[in-house]
C-alpha cells in the first residue's frame, strides 16, 4: 500500500500507519481507545451468504489482531443492481450479519453504490483498554512464533475456480476462512502476548517481515512445523499459483534466507483471505497459550522464533523446530 505523508500532532493517536499495523487507534480516555479498520473485495466463493461471512470475518480480523473488541460495523456494498438478482446481494448481507451477530457486534447502517462487480465488506470500529493494545511492533527476543490457523487459502481458491478441488476440501476452506479469530485474540489479551498481526493478502512471510522490521528484529520459521490446508499440494502440483503469491515474493526475496523447497516458499507467501492470527509469544507464556487455544485443523502451532539481527530478515527452514 502507498501511504500520503502526513503529520500527526495528536498525542491521542497511540497507533498510526507507521509500522504497517492492522487498524487504526485512538485514545477516548485513560480506559478506552476506539480501534478502526476497513477491508472489502470482490467475491472469493460462489455462494453469496458465505461469501458475506468471509468477508466480515476478514474485517473483524484486523480488530482482533490489536486485541479489541468489535463493536460496530458498516455495510460497505458494491452491486450490479440491473444484473444480478436482489436475493444475492440479500444473502451476502445476511451472511456478513451473522458473523458480526457471532462476534457480538452490530450492524449500524453503511452504503451502497451500482457496480459492475460485487463487492462487499465492513467498516469496524472497536473498544480497547489504553494499556492493552496489541500491536506488531513489540516482538521481543527469544519469543516463539504460532500460528492460528493453516495456510493456502490463495492457492486452493485458485484451485477451486479451475474447477480440481474436492468438494470436502473446498468446505474446509470455506469454513477456516469464515472462522473468527476472536478466541485466539481474546486469549492472546489475557495472557500477555508481545505483539500480534493477522494473515491476509500479503501473506506469512510479508506480515512476519512487517512485525520483524517494526519490531527491529529478525525471525526463523521452520516449515514442518507449519499447518496447510487439504489439496494445497495437489492445487501446487496443477500450477494453481494465485498472482499476488508471486507478488508478495518478488517483493520480500531480499529480505528471506531460504533453505526450503520453491513449493514451500509458495505456501509461505501465499496471499490469504481471512487467514489466523501470528503471534509473538514470551516464552514462559507459550504453554500456557498453547493449552488454552483450541485445536483446529492442526492449528494452533509453534513455527519459528525471533532473534537478534536485521530488521525483517526471514530464515527458512525445512525442518522441524526445537521445542
Amino acid at each position: 500500500m502507498c501511504h500520503l505523508p502526513y503529520c500527526n500532532e495528536d498525542p491521542n493517536l497511540l497507533v498510526g500507519i507507521e509500522t504497517s499495523d492492522d487498524a487504526g487507534v485512538y485514545r477516548l480516555n485513560n480506559s478506552q481507545a476506539i480501534v478502526q479498520t476497513v477491508d472489502f473485495f470482490t467475491p472469493v466463493v460462489d455462494d453469496p451468504y458465505s461469501f458475506g461471512q468471509i468477508a466480515a470475518a476478514n474485517a473483524l480480523s484486523d480488530i482482533y489482531a490489536m486485541g479489541a473488541q468489535p463493536i460496530t460495523a458498516l455495510n460497505l456494498v458494491s452491486f450490479p443492481i440491473d444484473k444480478l438478482e436482489k436475493d444475492i446481494l440479500l444473502e451476502i448481507l445476511r451472511g456478513g450479519r451473522d458473523k458480526v451477530r457471532e462476534a457480538e457486534a452490530v450492524i449500524i447502517g453503511g452504503h451502497s453504490i451500482d457496480d459492475s462487480e460485487p463487492k462487499y465488506g465492513l467498516a469496524v470500529t472497536g473498544l480497547v483498554h489504553p494499556d492493552r493494545i496489541l500491536t506488531n511492533s513489540g516482538s521481543k527476543q527469544g519469543d516463539y512464533l504460532v500460528l492460528t490457523k493453516p495456510l493456502g487459502i490463495g492457492i486452493i481458491a485458485t484451485g477451486i475456480k479451475r474447477g480440481i478441488v474436492k468438494s470436502e476440501d473446498e468446505d474446509q476452506v470455506v469454513q477456516t476462512m469464515a472462522d473468527l479469530n476472536k478466541e485466539a485474540s481474546l486469549l492472546a489479551s489475557e495472557i500477555g502476548v508481545n505483539a500480534c498481526t493477522d494473515i491476509t493478502g500479503f501473506g506469512l512471510l510479508g506480515h512476519l517481515h512487517e512485525m520483524m522490521k517494526a519490531s527491529a528484529l529478525k525471525a526463523d520459521i521452520f516449515t514442518e512445523n507449519i499447518p496447510v490446508l487439504n489439496s494445497v499440494w495437489h492445487c501446487l502440483d496443477q500450477g494453481m499459483v494465485p498472482g499476488g503469491t508471486l507478488a508478495n515474493l518478488e517483493y520480500l526475496e531480499k529480505y528471506l534466507e531460504s533453505f526450503c523447497s520453491l513449493d514451500w516458499k509458495l505456501i509461505l507467501g501465499d496471499a490469504q483471505t481471512s487467514g489466523g492470527l501470528l503471534l509473538s509469544v514470551p516464552e514462559g507464556k507459550i504453554e500456557k497459550l498453547l493449552s488454552k487455544l483450541n485445536t483446529k485443523n492442526g492449528c494452533p502451532q509453534v513455527i519459528g522464533r525471533v532473534y537478534s539481527g536485521e530488521a525483517g530478515k526471514i530464515s527458512i527452514y525445512e525442518a522441524k523446530i526445537n521445542f
